[in-house]
C-alpha cells in the first residue's frame, strides 16, 4: 500500500493503473496483424488505427469498443484494497 504520509490509513493512494489506451495500443503493435486487416475484420478506419497506434491521435469509444471485441479485450472494474481489522 502506498499512503500519503507514513501510517496514514485514511489517505490510501492508489497504484497507478495502465491506461486503456495504451494497452489498446500495446495490443496492437503486439498482435502484428496488418492494419488493412485490421481494418477489414473491425470496420474501424486504417489512417484512424494507424495514427492511433503511432500515438499522434486518439480514438473515438465506439472504434475502442470494436477493437476491444476483436482482441477479446475486457473492462472490469479493479478490485478495492481490504482495509484491515474489518
Amino acid at each position: 500500500m502506498t499512503f500519503c504520509r507514513p501510517l496514514c490509513s485514511l489517505c490510501y493512494i492508489m497504484p497507478k493503473r495502465t491506461p486503456i489506451t495504451d494497452l489498446l495500443r500495446q495490443t496492437i503493435h503486439d498482435s502484428g496483424i496488418p492494419f488493412l486487416t485490421l481494418e477489414q475484420q473491425t470496420g474501424v478506419l486504417r489512417q484512424s488505427l494507424m495514427k492511433f497506434a503511432r500515438g499522434e491521435s486518439t480514438i473515438h469509444l465506439d472504434a475502442a469498443d470494436k477493437l476491444a471485441e476483436f482482441f477479446n479485450l475486457e473492462l472490469g472494474q479493479a478490485s478495492k484494497p481490504k482495509r484491515k481489522g474489518k
